[in-house]
């Protein structure tokens, strides 16, 4: 093993895997033809990668949908209420949803915006191999072999595994998923049994929760699983992947003392693996896979100085193999497809199979001990005077007047009543909308005729709204084709891409923006479609930006200066943005920070430095308004308790967060920490298709008013809802507007 790669995109070239997947849900296809293209997505995955000249090749890291959802399915741990389903139906239920099934809860995976579907795991759990000889790694090993070609299964770690599972709803006070450690071992070694019998040479486990602190209980934990997988007398060799940051010490000495045959670390967001190997030993007798090919960013390699880590690498361990610092799949796929993106942005980038490229020219260069063969171009980020000198005297810029003020002001110029009722922001993106943002960047249509066509599609949503009963309205977002990509469309110092998608989540797929130089607004981006809206309608309408942190870490973001200078340059981008939005009427901003629990850090004594800037690039955006303009935030499907602190830091009048799939949780750990301000719990999951009773609606906001007093308290979905149709959308919003209705009579009599 001198090349590899930890994973690979498994979206498709062409998005394949969306659409194959989309037209099984929908019915326009069936679970033969959904099958068959995963088989070709899979074939044309390792043929290219053998092709590139890989020495070693991954697989089982194909998904229809989330591999964490794939283990959970492997080793039986699914929960009752989907018992009665089976094969995809099975699958996707526990993914999504059905009408009468709500689905599992879905979080990010570690610092990415990846989201996986979130284990549901209590004491009556009982892990199996699920199907046996035909289950998926093994099946798809075989696919592999039979193609002639030799693959290294992937597998997430039973350790990581455990530690990322939420203890099932009854499950009692104390009791946690990595109790029940043992026994899911014993299936991780019948499925390498498994494996062996079938002739594979490799497995990887993937343990990336190792790079985050452990307890003294989970090293422990963790010694006793390796030692009960490395003393297997049929298995393959092992190789344990750890990525996103730095392994602790006592993990590695855990990892350098069993009997795995292979280790691999990130040298790119953990540099510091460097002294952690020097402080145990190294690795004796064991091969250390390098990721110094970084598999979260599109930046080109400096081939020489990832050259020179591996060399230095040689003096801790005997074997050393060039490898990614993470899976590619978070980055797009092929960079030959931009043919339209500029030369001087172009040059200095690298996609998935650019960087598979240089992994094996890396390889090579080691083990021949010759120069790398590319070098990187000269950083060409472009530097605007103007907004680096207004940032130097705004200095942090981020004081607004008292919360008792803003409230009282806020309620006599609104008038909302208590349990007000609002949505996220987008309504459903139908066909007609999309072929409209086609035509216009083919030429089909003039502008002129695009923003009509945008104007009925705001002018239908806001008489929906109205004919909903909602309180506070939004125009919809049609125009938009991404939170994220929207606004770096029309920010200078953004680049975009035509075909560069990654996957977020099950068939949801986005492209995210290159931030490549100082970033300025050289114009509003979002004043006419908002002021027209609430021309519309004697109701407030909310202004809907994308913040600062979000706009970051939806993005592949410059690397030559720190995140926190380039947060302040967006933020005053969107600073200016709400000053027009207020000077033109608009009453409520929503400023989106669905990434803000994303970006921090795995290491609590790193989180500090993160959240002061984070918090301070919000606050510079939104402090410049009246006491009467009223800010709004939102944030989604993250694990918000380890940053509750931050979200009352933000200062926002009213906090939008995801609850539905959490029980509400979150509303309790909110008050816990003494949150003062508005807070609007999504009443229900959007990313599932099915239409929640009114009665479930009004179970939630009554279990949210035990923390939360109803002046405070509002009533919207969890998200926005762009990926839904509008029967549904408009059937679920009905039942919201009763369900706040009714809890409010209660509240107010």
């Amino acid at each position: 093993m001198n090349t590899t790669i930890l994973g690979y995109p498994r979206i498709g070239a062409r998005r394949e895997l969306k659409f194959a997947t989309e037209d099984y849900w929908a019915g326009r296809g069936d679970a033969d033809a959904l099958t068959k293209t995963g088989a070709e997505l899979r074939a044309a995955v390792w043929t290219g990668l053998r092709e590139a000249g890989l020495d070693a090749i991954p697989s089982n890291t194909f998904s229809f949908y989330d591999h964490m959802l794939d283990m959970s399915v492997l080793v039986d741990a699914v929960p009752e209420r989907y018992r009665h389903l089976t094969g995809f139906d099975r699958y996707f239920a526990m993914a999504r949803g059905v009408q009468d099934v709500p689905p599992l809860e879905m979080t990010k995976w570690f610092d990415t915006n990846y989201h996986y579907i979130v284990p549901e795991i209590g004491p009556g759990t009982r892990f199996r191999l699920a199907d046996g000889s035909a289950a998926k790694p093994l099946a798809e090993y075989r696919e592999a072999k039979a193609l002639g070609i030799e693959t290294r299964p992937v597998l997430v770690g039973p350790f990581t595994y455990l530690l990322l599972a939420k203890p099932a709803e009854d499950a009692p006070n104390g009791f946690r998923p990595l109790d029940l450690l043992d026994g899911l071992v014993d299936v991780y070694a019948e499925v390498l049994e498994r494996l062996a019998g079938s002739g594979a040479e490799w497995v990887q486990l993937d343990e990336p929760a190792l790079v985050a602190d452990r307890t003294d209980e989970e090293i422990d934990a963790l010694a006793r699983a390796y030692a009960r997988l490395g003393r297997l007398t049929s298995r393959p060799r092992l190789m344990v992947a750890t990525y996103f940051g730095t392994i602790g010490a006592d993990a590695l000495r855990v990892l350098a003392a069993s009997r795995v045959e292979a280790v691999g670390l990130d040298f790119v967001a953990g540099p510091g693996n460097l002294d952690v190997l020097a402080s145990v030993g190294g690795l004796p007798r064991k091969t250390l896979v390098a990721g110094v090919v970084d598999g979260r960013n599109v930046w080109r390699t400096d081939q020489r100085r990832a050259k020179a880590t591996c060399a230095a690498l040689l003096g801790l361990v005997d074997r050393v193999a060039v490898g990614t610092s993470c899976s590619l799949m978070h980055v797009p796929i092929d960079l030959d497809a931009e043919t339209p993106l500029d030369p001087d942005v172009r040059g200095r980038l690298a996609f998935a199979r650019q960087k598979v490229g240089e992994v094996v020219a890396l390889g090579r260069a080691l083990r021949e001990d010759v120069p790398p063969s590319a070098d990187i171009p000269a950083p060409s980020a472009g530097v605007d005077p103007d907004v680096r000198a207004r940032l130097d005297a705004l200095g942090d810029g981020t004081r607004r007047g008292d919360r008792a003020t803003r409230f009282a002001v806020q309620r006599d110029a609104l008038g909302l009543p208590p349990l007000a009722t609002t949505t996220i922001g987008s309504f459903p993106q139908t066909r007609e909308i999309r072929r409209a943002r086609a035509d216009r960047r083919a030429g089909r249509i003039t502008d002129e005729a695009y923003t009509r066509l945008m104007k009925d599609e705001i002018a239908r949503v806001v008489a929906l709204q109205e004919d909903l009963g909602l309180d506070v309205l939004v125009h919809g977002e049609p125009e938009r084709n991404d939170m994220v990509q929207y606004f770096a469309e029309q920010l200078d110092g953004y680049a975009a891409t035509e075909h560069g998608w990654v996957q977020s989540y099950g068939s949801r797929y986005v492209r995210p923006p290159i931030l490549h130089s100082d970033v300025a607004r050289p114009r509003p981006m979002t004043v006419e479609w908002a002021t027209y809206a609430q021309s519309l309608t004697s109701k407030p309408v909310k202004g809907m930006l994308t913040g600062p942190v979000t706009m970051l870490a939806w993005s592949f973001v410059r690397d030559d200066q720190p995140l926190a200078d380039t947060a302040r340059q967006v933020a005053l981008a969107l600073r200016d943005e709400i000053a027009d939005l207020e000077a033109a009427g608009i009453r409520v901003i929503q400023v989106d920070e669905p990434a803000l629990r994303e970006l921090l850090p795995l290491r609590d004594a790193d989180r500090p430095a993160y959240l002061r800037w984070a918090v301070g690039a919000f606050r510079l955006a939104t402090s410049g308004v009246a006491d009467s303009t009223q800010i709004h935030t939102h944030m989604c499907y993250s694990e918000f308790g380890e940053i509750i602190d931050a979200i009352g830091a933000l200062d926002a009048d009213v906090t939008s967060v995801e609850a539905a799939r959490s029980h509400m949780e979150l509303v309790a750990d909110l008050r816990a920490a003494g949150y003062e301000n508005g807070i609007g719990p999504g009443v229900y999951d959007i990313h599932s298709p099915r239409v929640p009773a009114a009665e479930e609606m009004e179970e939630n906001l009554r279990r949210a008013l035990r923390a939360v007093e109803p002046a405070r308290l509002w009533a919207n979905p969890d998200c926005g809802l762009k990926t839904r149709a509008y029967p549904e959308t408009e059937a679920s919003l009905r039942n919201l507007v009763t369900a706040a209705r009714r809890v409010r009579a209660d509240v107010t009599d």
